[in-house]
């Protein structure tokens, strides 16, 4: 034998290609958003002055004679006085909507392994070589023969033998020998990272809800709780209307509060009008000198 059999390793590296990959960049999430109240403006009408009567100058149905000028005064119905008025009023309140956010990708070229890294053993064979080689088959020796034996020398020569050890021939040959035999090695091939930079969702979206009070105020309005209307009342005559009784209602009056102008006992346009408005202060019919007022006036007829 030349060379023993063996075996031979051959190793294959692995095989990459560029390809491009859609990598997630961020994580789908949702958001908390505020959606502000709507508000709405209406219009609304507001009691300004509320429906009155009043004399004037003419003639009607309803008239009187001023006792200061003469003329015939008509009491005539003056219609309450609206104001309309814009106000703002909460249509819808304020609240929150959650809106999902997408996922956000990114296309990158990375490098994809194709086939792995792998080994190939291939059996060499042993080589073999012929080779002349002479073997000692048997130890020398010396020995008597007759001359008629098959295993004779030659020809005897009639001289003395001596009896001669010859030693054994011997050839050094060289031989290849294995030391070590073929063997494999697995050696690892560390995986290939990039870093990349990407958001990531630490804490999900929680709504959150904030009371918040409601703001009022106050404010004063009129309100009609009866229509404007004509009625027959108990009123102080031209008979029964002296200067004492004018005198004590001015006096009254004036005593109340208000200004019926100068005491002379005579009705004039100060006096009535300090009477209308103690009637309007008191909640009472309005039109003239009504019983009803002088009474409240404690004017004692």
């Amino acid at each position: 034998m030349k060379k023993e059999a063996s075996e031979k390793v051959v190793v294959s590296d692995p095989q990459y290609e560029w390809i491009e990959e859609k990598v997630l960049v961020k994580e789908a999430s949702s958001k908390v958003t505020e959606v502000p109240a709507e508000y709405a403006e209406v219009q609304e009408q507001v009691l300004i002055s509320p429906a009155t009567t009043v004399w004037k100058k003419g003639r009607g149905l309803a008239e009187k004679i001023d006792n200061t000028t003469g003329e015939i005064m008509c009491l005539v119905e003056v219609p309450a006085q609206y104001k309309t008025v814009t106000r703002r009023v909460l249509k819808r309140p304020a609240s929150t909507k959650v809106i999902e956010v997408p996922a956000e990708y990114a296309v990158q070229r990375v490098r994809k392994l194709t086939q792995s890294a792998s080994e190939q053993r291939i059996p060499i064979p042993a080589e073999y070589v012929e080779v002349e080689k002479r073997m000692k088959v048997s130890d020398e020796k010396v020995g008597w023969f007759p001359q008629s034996a098959e295993n004779a020398f030659g020809e005897p020569t009639g001289r003395a033998l001596c009896l001669k050890e010859v030693p054994a021939e011997y050839k050094s040959v060289m031989k290849k020998l294995v030391r070590v035999p073929p063997s494999s090695r697995k050696v690892e091939i560390p995986a290939e990272y990039q870093v990349v930079k990407k958001r990531k969702l630490t804490a999900p979206p929680r709504e959150l809800r904030i009371p918040v009070p409601a703001q009022k105020r106050s404010i004063h309005k009129q309100v009609k709780v009866a229509d404007e209307r004509l009625e027959w009342r108990q009123v102080l005559c031209e008979t029964n209307m002296s200067e004492g009784i004018i005198s004590q209602l001015q006096r009254s009056l004036k005593t109340q509060g208000y200004d019926p102008g100068p005491i002379d006992g005579s009705v004039g346009r100060q006096t009535m009008e300090a009477v209308e408005q103690y009637q309007l202060k008191k909640g009472l019919e309005r039109g003239g000198l009504t019983l009803a007022t002088l009474k409240s006036l404690g004017v004692k007829i």
